[in-house]
């Protein structure tokens, strides 16, 4: 008895601990806006290299640190090809979202990442053949049908969502086809990039000389940004039933969108709060229906080893 009050307790400890991990993980990616903003001195195109640049070695401190250079050396040449094609996509999605930030655009990046779980299903279903469930689809087409009323009003897409949203979706359904550590995919992607990123700064470097330093090491935090969430999300994720941890990921795009409306003033159109609602909507039916799913398993599993 007390033994089995134990195991529970120290699984209570574990998801508090991963809940925690979890909230550290997607504030910090839905207050970064602020960063962006505080380094808009410089062009999307240069943040985006030296974002790349300063990630590189605290990922390398970071798997020396937890002995995973294992799981480097056995990457496939089939992998490498796969994390060619991720750090494109992921290249795209980091300056779609550095340039919408400048751009005072931080609510139509943060309707991307509300939409980006939809797409994950969509595009399981599509590519992966994950049969999708009947409210799974409803809650897709709910979303599709906020999109459709925005551009049937607006009579323009909302491509700067949708680009961050197919962009990381696209990512990880291709991340999902090889079975790599987060830590090490994201340093052979960002390595990958690194060639790119010093041309670019030697360019910038010789034709418009070298920035103060109180700048370069505004920008080199680009690399805290990208790495320490990742730290604290791959923490979360051993320790968080998938369905938590898909709950918890809403906290990065609605801060994302707190801080447009009250701390960045932005005007915010009428007909994207219907969108919004659509949006919404569509999450409430996703996560309900993902949870009663969840439950109907374990009720299945306890009467099965009964």
């Amino acid at each position: 008895m007390n033994t089995a009050a134990g195991v529970v307790e120290e699984q209570a400890q574990t998801q508090r601990q991963g809940l925690i991990y979890a909230v550290a993980a997607y504030g910090i990616w839905g207050v970064a806006p602020i960063y962006f903003v505080w380094v808009g001195f410089a062009a999307p195109l240069e943040i985006l290299m030296h974002r790349v640049l300063w990630s590189v070695p605290l990922l390398v401190l970071l798997i020396t640190l937890t002995g995973q250079w294992d799981n480097a050396r056995d990457l496939s040449r089939r992998a490498l090809l796969f994390l060619m094609a991720t750090a494109l996509l992921l290249s795209i999605n980091w300056l779609t979202f550095i340039w919408a930030i400048q751009a005072q655009r931080i609510a139509d990046a943060s309707l991307g990442y509300f939409i980006n779980p939809l797409v994950n299903v969509l595009l399981g279903g599509l590519f992966l053949r994950e049969r999708l469930r009947r409210y799974q689809w409803l809650a897709v087409a709910v979303a599709l049908l906020g999109v459709g009323v925005e551009l049937w009003v607006q009579r323009s897409v909302p491509w700067l969502g949708l680009t961050l949203a197919f962009s990381f979706g696209f990512y990880g359904l291709l991340r999902k086809q090889v079975s790599v550590p987060a830590a090490i995919g994201l340093w052979v992607e960002t390595t990958l990039m690194l060639p790119i990123a010093l041309l670019f700064l030697f360019w910038l470097v010789s034709s418009e000389g070298m920035r103060p330093a109180m700048q370069v090491a505004q920008l080199a935090m680009g690399g805290v940004i990208s790495v320490v969430p990742l730290v604290f999300f791959a923490a979360a994720a051993l320790r968080l039933p998938l369905a938590t941890l898909g709950f918890v990921q809403y906290l990065a795009p609605s801060y994302a969108l707190m801080l447009a409306i009250f701390l960045y003033n932005e005007a915010v159109p009428e007909i994207r709060w219907v969108t919004f609602g659509f949006i919404w909507s569509a999450l409430a039916i996703f996560s309900a229906e993902n949870l009663l799913h969840l439950r109907k398993q374990r009720r299945l599993l306890r009467g099965g080893t009964t």
